[in-house]
């Protein structure tokens, strides 16, 4: 340790820790990713809310929104640090992820580049909905994440928000430095408010524990050595007590900056891949997104509220590329000597119709219905040749619902609905790229028209016998498309039409949940166990290349989840949350689940550990500790595919509150623990994959309110 970390270390040990991340009971928090405000406590499913403090400071020690989503949440699989989520998992299945309700996700082409849509510094709430659940629609199969943006203040007053950060390696290098600046203003006049914000950031290199650069992802997408610009804006206007209408635009872009190229690694002798100055080839990848929404809610129709959404999102991500075998056609280039990189595209927008209506009639009994609608054109493109790799593949979805809650008792509650989803996936014929094929001649493949018709259900309970002591149990599905683009581009049979492929057919996941909450002063243990299954579910496995495959199998994951906090005086808040997953899938298709999922489908089991200190006075801060577990992977006959060790990161954050300006001082992996990634290590064999993590991360935010 040099003794410029000697002394960072040292002041950070000597001052007190952070600030409690969520000090709000749960009956004073509401949830809006439940399509109506609702208090926590009231629905049979597991909700975590994360307010704005928290996000602040998890800001300063994460690299993307999910990392701060990992950070928080346990059962959401170790962060590959990376601008693609690829490996990345939650409850061992995909998440969906939303900004104010409009979803993020793509699962027409996965390209995992869902969960770096926005900037932070824009969101000033996270709810994390947990299990399979079809209350947004399509694409939830592990859970729902929400992104709730800025607001402005109720006092009338305009309020205006600057923050200034910079972020490097422990040593300072000057290519691991980064800076951000963000600026937000915000006022409510008479019946109109407005906020609109800012951001620009520019990231420099990671290092490792070692000190070396840790390599880039040059194909998939890397956050290191990028930059990138969020401009966002919020309309509102009440013309009485009862209405209201709002209009959301938050655009996006983040874009490596092509200074750096990568050397693989050499797992045999355990040394991971690298950066060097160079120029790669071809664009550099980036993601480009831009999300909007119009809301209207009356809160006085008919005894009930009804509420109303229409959004869009355009979305693009171009990824890097290579001369991959998968790309060669000799019509165009001699093979192994094209070279290619691919960009996804997705053009989306739908509508959301709810009706709440309390205590219908005088009774116990509360009516949620609505009407969803979404329509999602996809295609994915070969940047460099123009050639379509994934043709345009539109998808039409509309789904009514009802849902009703029954107070049997003061102490008892029942809950039950039904979702309707009626889709069709329109897919046009076309040709496949010449690799397909052993003659490396293209494959024609006859479009069609698929659709689908599945009927949705959930059935909860809520049992509070004593305040404070709440159980629940739940029965829920949830419902969404394999990786369309991933099983069309894969075509390799001549004369193959689109009505032949079973592994179009949707998937549906059961998620079976029960759980206790047990909340007195001075502390709070939350309990939960969980089934997900899917008969015909969804699974990637890589190909020659690195890129992955679409395999439908049952899949079965099982896991429980404890968490806990304990305040034995004010200023002082201790926290403690464990996951504990395991999941399989049919290999021999009997039927049963008999091996591993791997590392690309579920995470490890982990342990948080957090110690808040807030004392009276200027001073605060937060330690938090980040346990992985070991974890093996075996197949049918019980032998080792992968192998996972674990490895312990330490974070901490001090923040001063100064008369005018908050400067907070944060160490990401605190004692500079060197270690490969959980995806380096155990979701991929390539040699240019095998990532290390982050070493020793300072990071220093200046931030004021006026």
């Amino acid at each position: 340790m040099s003794p410029k970390s000697a002394s960072i270390v040292a002041a950070l040990l000597a001052l007190p820790c952070a600030v409690p991340a969520q000090d709000a009971v749960l009956e004073e928090i509401v949830v809006t990713a439940t399509r109506i405000d609702t208090s926590p406590v009231s629905i049979p499913i597991k909700v975590e809310v994360f307010d704005e403090r928290e996000i602040r400071l998890q800001q300063t020690l994460a690299t993307n929104p999910s990392e701060i989503v990992s950070n928080l949440v346990p059962s959401f699989s170790p962060s590959r640090q990376k601008m693609t989520g690829a490996g990345e998992s939650f409850r061992g299945r995909r998440p969906l992820f939303l900004i104010d309700g409009v979803p993020q996700s793509n699962p027409l082409r996965d390209g995992r580049r869902d969960g770096v849509t926005i900037d932070m510094e824009m969101v000033e709430r996270v709810e994390v909905v947990f299990g399979a659940n079809a209350i947004q629609g399509l694409g939830a199969t592990g859970g729902i994440i929400n992104y709730v943006t800025a607001t402005p203040p109720d006092t009338g007053e305009l309020e205006q928000r600057v923050s200034v950060g910079m972020t490097g390696d422990d040593e300072l290098d000057g290519d691991g430095v980064g800076w951000r600046a963000h600026y937000s203003a915000g006022q409510k006049i008479g019946e109109f408010d407005f906020i609109g914000s800012v951001s620009v950031e520019t990231r420099g290199l990671q290092y490792d524990g070692d000190g070396r650069a840790i390599a880039l992802d040059s194909v998939q997408g890397d956050v290191a050595d990028s930059r990138s610009r969020d401009l966002f804006v919020k309309l509102g206007w009440e013309p009485d007590e009862d209405q209201r209408v709002q209009l959301m635009l938050n655009d996006f872009e983040l874009e490596q900056n092509g200074d750096f190229v990568s050397v693989p690694g050499d797992r045999s002798i355990g040394l991971p891949a690298i950066s060097v100055e160079g120029d790669p080839e071809g664009i550099e990848p980036i993601n480009d997104v831009t999300t909007a929404s119009l809301n209207y809610t009356h809160t006085a129709v008919a005894g009930g509220t009804l509420s109303a959404q229409a959004y869009y999102q355009d979305f693009s991500a171009l990824y890097g590329g290579g001369r991959f075998d998968t790309f060669q056609d000799p019509a165009i280039a001699p093979v192994g000597t094209l070279f290619d990189q691919s960009e996804n595209n997705s053009n989306k927008v739908g509508t959301r119709f709810t009706y709440a209506r309390p205590e219908i009639a005088g009774t116990r009994l509360d009516l949620i219905a609505g009407l969803d609608f979404v329509r999602d054109e996809t295609f994915q493109r070969l940047a460099q040749t123009d050639r379509n790799w994934v043709p345009t593949t539109r998808f039409n979805n509309f789904a009514p619902f009802v849902q009703l809650d029954y107070a049997a008792t003061d102490w008892l509650s029942l809950s039950g609905g039904v979702r309707q989803e009626y889709a069709e996936l329109d897919v046009p014929s076309f040709v496949t790229l010449a690799a397909n094929s052993p003659t490396l001649q293209p494959v024609a493949v006859r479009g069609g028209s698929p659709d689908f018709d599945e009927l949705l259900s959930n059935v909860g309970f809520v049992i509070t016998p004593v305040d404070g002591l709440r159980f629940y149990g739940t029965y829920s599905e949830a419902f969404t498309m394999p990786d369309v683009g991933r099983v069309l581009r894969g075509v390799s049979e001549p004369g193959t039409a689109v009505a032949d492929f079973l592994t179009l057919s949707p998937v549906v996941t059961d998620n079976r949940e029960i759980g206790v909450a047990f909340e007195k002063a001075p502390g709070e243990v939350r309990l939960s166990y969980f089934e997900s299954e899917s008969d015909f579910g969804s699974r990637l496995v890589p190909n020659v290349d690195g890129i992955y495959e679409v395999r439908r199998e049952a899949t079965k994951i099982d896991g429980w989840e404890l968490s806990g906090t304990y305040r034995p005086v004010e200023w002082l808040a201790i926290g403690a949350a464990y996951s504990n997953l395991d999941g399989s899938f049919d290999a021999d298709e009997d039927g049963v689940p008999d091996s591993d999922l791997s590392a690309a489908d579920i995470g490890p089991d982990r342990l948080n550990l957090t110690l808040d200190v807030s004392p009276s006075g200027r001073f605060s801060g937060r330690v938090q500790v980040f346990r992985y577990e070991d974890k093996a992977f075996r197949d049918l006959a019980g032998a080792e595919t992968a192998r996972f060790d674990g490895y312990t990161t330490v974070d901490a954050s001090v923040a001063a509150a100064l008369e005018r300006v908050t400067l907070t001082l944060s160490v990401a992996n605190l004692l500079d623990e060197q270690y490969i990634s959980y995806y380096g290590q155990a979701a991929t064999t390539l040699d240019d994959r095998y990532f290390a993590g982050r070493g020793r991360t300072v990071a220093l935010r200046a931030s004021t309110r006026f």
